[in-house]
């Protein structure tokens, strides 16, 4: 409808105030209606008849009516507002919970690898500490049974003898391992079934006497021949002197390696070779060539080419073995070394070649000390192999040389030139040497180039760091100042 303006114009510029401002409850005449209904009421008296009253309340209500219905939209918009929003929150709820079933995941996928790297890190340290203790227990368990047998050569000198006893103590072997499964395994078995478990070493129809005559009488033999040469050794050089020559069997077993098992050629040890042989003949000549050293440095020499081709051997013909089936395999030497090899120290007793005047006279003490530190260093060598890294039980061989020397030097039974302390230096060098690994030179490039990126990182670091702190500063003085490249 059409509203009339008031004749001083008031009724317009409300409206058109409404109208700017955007007032919700406006509609057009509202300032003009709200004047007539003023006026209405105003002019009816109390007590009288006022016809215009019901209408003047009717358009006084009017308003009302309008108001509501423009109003209504706007609540819809309220409504349709809240429904929104209320739907926003649904999904940031949802979301939420998303987000924090994948916080969950990650953190509980970051404890795993928590607790993985705290387990490897654990397993790492107890190698390392086992392995401290089998290097120091390898190590003196050679020293001590080398200078058991220079002792016991001051009053009983049958290195044979000494050689079938304590090789008879490897049967041993075999019941103390089966002591320490029966201590430690959760699922106990018996001797007899453990024994054929162990057996397959031989074969998969385990031990027969076929193989037991063919596999076992060569390596009987060699271990016999290895250690009757270490013993002659000992008598014409010092302690120190034979355990360093027999470090060159590592030598040996790579030349044998390479020739007879096709193994893989590396120019390090074949370096480590020629040091070995350059250390053999330095040994002979400390003593000008007397005759006595060059029996001695070649009695050494033909135990380390000896133990190598035994380990040659083996690897060829057994491959490789666990604990069970070297305990087994060093067992069954002891058994055929009482049966077979028993008749050779009788024949050297007759011949008088090693003659005794009675077994109460022998040093039993000296051979049973001997023996016992025999059988505890093999024993360490295979289970060291198990508990720790092998690479640690050659590092454990190789410290009896300055074991041995230590010792020598409080007897006052060496002493040491230059030309013999060079010789023992370069052996025990070439030793060391072979025990890099195969992939040695990749690990060493690998290595390098790790240290090459650690240091740009740190470069790049360095050059970033003052350009943040100019820009810091500012900022903090409100201009931006970028550093010149």
């Amino acid at each position: 409808m059409d509203v009339k303006a008031a004749p001083n114009g008031v009724a317009t510029i409300e409206d058109r105030i409404l109208r700017i401002t955007g007032y919700y409850g406006y509609y057009p005449g509202y300032s003009s209606q709200k004047s007539t209904s003023r006026s209405s009421v105003t002019r009816c008296k109390p007590g009288a008849n006022c016809p215009s009253s019901h209408s003047g309340i009717s358009r006084q209500l009017s308003p009302l009516s309008v108001t509501e219905d423009s109003s209504a939209p706007i609540l819809e918009l309220q409504n349709q507002g809240s429904s929104g929003v209320c739907g926003h929150r649904v999904e940031r709820q949802n979301r939420s919970a998303d987000d924090g079933t994948q916080t969950h995941s990650e953190n509980s996928s970051q404890e795993n690898r928590i607790k993985a790297r705290c387990l490897s890190c654990t397993s790492m340290v107890l190698k390392g500490i086992w392995g401290l203790l089998i290097i120091l227990s390898v190590s003196s368990s050679w020293v001590g049974t080398t200078q058991i047998v220079k002792i016991t050569y001051k009053n009983f000198y049958c290195p044979f003898f000494m050689t079938w006893f304590s090789t008879n103590w490897n049967i041993m072997f075999f019941p103390v391992y089966y002591s320490g499964h029966l201590a430690t395994a959760q699922e106990k078995q018996s001797p007899m079934k453990k024994f054929r478990e162990c057996s397959r070493i031989f074969g998969e129809d385990g031990l027969t006497l076929k193989l037991f005559l063919k596999r076992t009488a060569p390596f009987s033999i060699l271990w016999t021949l290895t250690n009757y040469l270490y013993l002659l050794a000992l008598k014409k050089l010092t302690a120190t002197d034979v355990s360093a020559l027999f470090c060159c069997n590592k030598a040996f077993v790579f030349l044998l390696s390479w020739i007879v098992l096709k193994d893989r050629f590396m120019g390090v040890r074949i370096v480590a070779a020629i040091m070995a042989i350059t250390g053999i003949v330095m040994m002979a000549y400390a003593d000008n060539f007397h005759a006595d050293s060059i029996i001695g440095v070649a009695f050494a020499v033909g135990s380390a080419s000896t133990s190598a081709l035994y380990k040659v051997l083996f690897k060829m013909f057994l491959g490789s073995a666990n604990f069970g089936e070297a305990a087994h395999f060093v067992s069954t030497l002891g058994f055929f070394n009482l049966i077979f090899i028993s008749f050779t120290p009788v024949i050297l007793y007759f011949t008088k070649v090693e003659h005794w005047s009675s077994f109460a006279a022998l040093p039993w003490g000296c051979l049973c000390g001997m023996a016992g530190l025999w059988l505890a260093f093999n024993i360490l060598v295979n289970v060291g192999v198990v508990l720790t890294y092998p690479i640690l039980i050659s590092i454990g061989t190789v410290l009896s040389v300055p074991g041995n020397a230590a010792v020598d030097l409080l007897k006052q039974e060496v002493i040491f030139n230059v030309v013999r302390l060079a010789a023992t230096i370069i052996i025990c060098i070439g030793f060391l040497l072979m025990l890099l690994p195969e992939e040695w030179d990749e690990i060493t490039l690998r290595f390098i180039n790790s240290l090459k990126e650690k240091k740009s990182e740190e470069h790049v670091d360095d050059v970033t760091d003052p350009s943040i702190h100019l820009r810091g500063r500012g900022r903090a003085n409100g201009t931006v100042s970028i550093p010149l490249a």
